[in-house]
Parts: structure tokens; C-alpha cells; sequence
């Protein structure tokens, strides 16, 4: 019976096989251990941050950064005048955002003609472990958007918040939205109702006390913080990654690209540990915040009053903040203005994937640029208080020459000085300078001519949003 094998088994030929392979294995890995100490050596110098920016503010740790287009070699071919602050988490360092210049948020924002400012909080001392959410809120925060108001002349700024960084700016937004002129929330923790993943299994009230913690180290170290992130994925951060690495040794563009990300996994911050036992408490185990229930320093956080233009921007695979933990929150706050973007990608992907850069920021900074276009605005206001001015001087004029005698003006005249004398229009909570100067034109200057107008006509001379107006209103009723 012929044989069935295409050709004879030969063991010569066989062995002569294995031992090829074997030495091409071997060459192989001469030929990578001979480039480890270069790659070694490009992972310990590579370059991250660069994008020119000068610190315009400090207090304590916190340093307040103004990014400067012209020094980084930009031109946007327009600009908006409403800034953008963003506020990045109390772990690790903001450089994640400007990690590299194809990779860098900030340079995407720039080069679409925002004006950027960031705030980095640097490492709290021992001192500052009972730095509280309120503190970082309304104390930080509020610093640092005024200083960006005053800088730029705006009464309303927009804001990005980044992971435990957009926590905090809807809080911020919620307290104080006349300031807000625009919410972005990037992987924001808003929502923990079984809803955020591991870190919130493990953060359990059932199987963890954030108390034991804080009293044990005071601040939380960042050794403590970073071996938790890594566990959710031990295979990936302990293995699979340096296998990566190895296998890309010859590759100059990966090899600087994973030392980039090494240094910022490596360079972690200690958080406050007050701020941090607050965080944990609140929001991943009460979930006070999504509920509107969530209090700084006795103070409601009514997330109703986020009445601005509100932004998502999530990973569809992120395992630190799934989706799942923010997109609840666009069903309770106040705004009618929500836009929601969920892309392929994990948690850091979001802000150094080159897919990101290609497909998530653009649409980010269009985004802000059509909420943030004031000279329109303006116009119109101006076009509308100069119509309202000249029908109220057409009226006077009607009025003085048909319909009033001498008698009913001094009767008038009367009443009026009878009148006990109504506060000043700007006493209003939410009505800024800005929006004072526009009423005052349109003869709106005090409460009781703000209570004796109509709301839709009070929007449209001010250029204020109407879920604004009609909280105007409401103190004034």
C-alpha cells in the first residue's frame, strides 16, 4: 500500500531544521539585547510637556498655566475669545494632556484658536491632608476661573474636567454657573449606581473603609493608588506591555512613546487625604452627587443648576470610569444643551491615542468654538437693545405729545416719588456686569424693572441662556 506521506520522513533533515530554527532564535535575540541599552536609554531621557506655557497664579502647591500658541510655532487661522480652563485630576501629573505634539490636547485646543490655561496641582504635603473637596471647589477652582476671567475680560469661562478633575468641575459648575460658560467632562466619575466598574466593587462600603486609609498614611500615597490601577489589569501592566516593548526595540517612535507613558505611570501624586475620603464616601459609595444630594462645606450642590452647554466625552472600553459612569448624569442636570461623545478607546486613549487626535478633538474644539462665539452675541444684543431704545423713545415721544397732560405728569411724578426705591438690577444672583450693562441700556436698572419685563425679552437682550433668565425671575417674583 503506497504511503500516504508526501515525502519521506527524514530525521537528519528534521534535526538540520530544529537547529536552524533555534539559531535564528538565538540571533534574534543578540540582535534585541544588543539594542535593549539604547531603547533603555531613550525611555529614561524622552521629552514630555513641551508646549510653551508661563504660570500666570500659585497658591500652596497649585501653579495655574497659560499656554502661549505663538512660542509653540501656532497660528490658528481664527480665535475665540472665551477661554478654556482645564482641570485635571488630583492623581498623577497634567502632562498626560500635552504628552507629546501629535498626541497633546492642549495643542489640538490651541491650534484651533482656543486660549488655553491649566491647572496643575502638584504634590500636597503632609500639611495639606485635610484639604477638603470644598477647599479644591470653591477655594482652587474658584481662584483660578477668576483670575481666567479677569485675564481675558469675560464673565463666563469655559471649562474642561478630566477624570476626578470633571467630578470637581460639576461640582464647581453647579455652585457657580454664572461663571460657566461651557461644561466638557472628559471620563468623568458622575454616576455609581453598580455602574462603575471595578474601582467602585472595590471601593465598596461593604469591603472598604477610606477612613483606615487616611489615618494610617494621612495623604494617599500614590505608590498605594498606582498598584490598585495596575491590578485591574495585572496581565497587561506586569506582562503583556514589556513583551510589547522588546518585540519593538529597533522602533524608535514606539520605543519613545512607551517611555513616555512609563514616566507618567511612574510619576503619580499623593492625594489630600480628606479630599480623598470625601470622594470616596460621596460619590463611589453614596452616589450623593448623581442623586443631588452632595454637599461642600453644608452647601447643596444642586446639579440642576448646571444650566450651561454641557459635553461628554468617554471611552467605550475604559475600565477606570466605564461610560456607564457618566452618561447618567446628562439625565439630571439643568441643561438642554447636552452633546455626548463615546469613542472606541480606554481612559488614557482618550487623551493620547492618535485616533483620538484624528477623531474625538476636532469635534471637542468645534464643539467650544460654536458655544463660545461672544462677538455674534453681542451684536445681536446690542441690535436689540438699540430697538428696544428707540421704541421706548418713540413711545416717550407718542406719549408727550398726545396722550399726557400736565396733570397726569405731575400725578405720575408723584406715585413714583411715593415708591420705596427698588435694588439695582445687578443685586440679582447671576447677573454680572455684563449682563447688568445690557439691562441698564435697555432701561432695565433695577429689580422691579427686571420683574416688570418678560423673560424671552430679558434673553434675548442679554444673550443669556433662558433656563438663566428665568432663575432671574424666580429670585424676583
Amino acid at each position: 500500500m503506497a504511503s500516504e506521506r508526501a515525502t519521506p520522513f527524514n530525521p537528519v533533515s528534521l534535526a538540520l531544521d530544529a537547529q536552524r530554527t533555534a539559531l535564528e532564535t538565538m540571533t534574534d535575540a543578540t540582535e534585541q539585547n544588543s539594542e535593549l541599552p539604547d531603547a533603555l536609554t531613550t525611555v529614561e531621557t524622552v521629552d514630555v510637556g513641551q508646549t510653551p506655557s508661563e504660570v500666570v497664579y500659585e497658591e500652596n502647591k497649585l501653579e495655574l498655566l497659560h499656554y502661549q500658541p505663538e512660542e509653540a510655532g501656532i497660528e490658528p487661522e481664527e480665535t475665540h475669545d472665551v477661554p478654556i480652563l482645564i482641570v485635571y485630576a488630583l492623581i498623577n501629573k497634567p502632562y498626560i494632556l500635552d504628552l507629546q505634539e501629535e498626541r497633546s490636547v492642549v495643542r489640538r485646543l490651541l491650534e484651533a484658536g482656543h486660549d488655553v490655561y491649566l491647572i496643575d496641582w502638584n504634590e500636597p504635603s503632609r500639611m495639606d491632608q485635610h484639604l477638603t473637596l470644598d477647599d479644591y471647589v470653591n477655594r482652587y477652582i474658584e481662584n483660578c476661573v477668576d483670575v481666567v476671567r479677569d485675564r481675558s475680560g469675560q464673565d463666563a469661562i469655559n471649562i474642561l474636567g478630566y477624570c476626578m478633575g470633571g467630578t470637581m468641575s460639576s461640582m464647581y459648575a453647579a455652585l457657580h454657573p454664572e461663571k460657566v460658560n461651557a461644561l466638557g467632562l472628559m471620563a468623568a466619575g458622575l454616576c455609581f449606581d453598580g455602574t462603575g466598574g471595578v474601582l467602585e466593587q472595590w471601593g465598596s462600603a461593604e469591603y472598604y473603609d477610606p477612613d483606615e486609609v487616611t489615618e494610617t498614611f494621612g495623604n494617599v500615597p500614590a505608590e498605594f493608588l498606582d498598584v490598585g490601577f495596575a491590578l485591574m489589569d495585572p496581565v497587561d501592566n506586569y506582562v503583556s506591555k514589556y513583551v510589547r516593548f522588546y518585540e519593538n526595540l529597533d522602533n524608535e517612535d514606539f520605543v519613545e512613546n512607551f517611555g513616555r507613558m512609563e514616566r507618567w505611570l511612574s510619576e503619580g501624586i499623593d492625594v489630600a487625604g480628606e479630599a480623598y475620603d470625601q470622594f470616596l464616601t460621596d460619590l463611589y459609595q453614596e452616589n450623593k452627587l448623581y442623586h443631588n444630594e452632595m454637599e461642600l462645606d453644608g452647601v447643596h450642590v444642586d446639579v440642576e443648576d448646571i444650566d450651561m452647554p454641557v459635553l461628554q466625552i468617554m471611552g467605550e472600553y475604559d475600565h477606570l470610569i466605564p461610560a456607564d459612569a457618566s452618561k447618567p448624569f446628562n439625565e439630571v442636570v439643568g441643561s438642554d444643551d447636552v452633546t455626548t461623545i463615546e469613542y472606541a478607546t480606554g481612559h488614557i486613549g482618550l487623551s493620547v491615542s492618535s485616533s483620538s487626535h484624528e477623531e474625538v478633538w476636532p469635534e471637542v474644539c468645534e464643539w467650544y468654538a460654536d458655544r463660545s462665539e461672544t462677538d455674534e452675541a453681542d451684536a445681536d444684543a446690542a441690535a436689540e437693545v438699540e430697538a428696544v431704545a428707540e421704541e421706548a423713545a418713540a413711545a416717550a415721544a407718542d406719549t408727550e405729545s398726545d396722550d399726557v397732560t400736565a396733570a397726569e405728569g405731575e400725578a405720575v411724578a408723584e406715585t413714583t416719588a411715593d415708591e420705596p426705591d427698588s435694588p439695582a438690577v445687578d443685586t440679582v444672583d447671576g447677573v454680572g456686569p455684563t449682563y447688568a450693562d445690557r439691562l441698564h441700556d435697555a432701561g432695565i436698572a433695577t429689580v422691579a424693572d427686571l420683574a416688570a419685563s418678560e423673560p424671552a425679552d430679558v434673553a434675548d437682550i442679554t444673550g443669556a441662556p433662558v433656563s438663566r433668565v428665568e432663575d432671574w425671575f424666580e429670585q424676583v417674583e
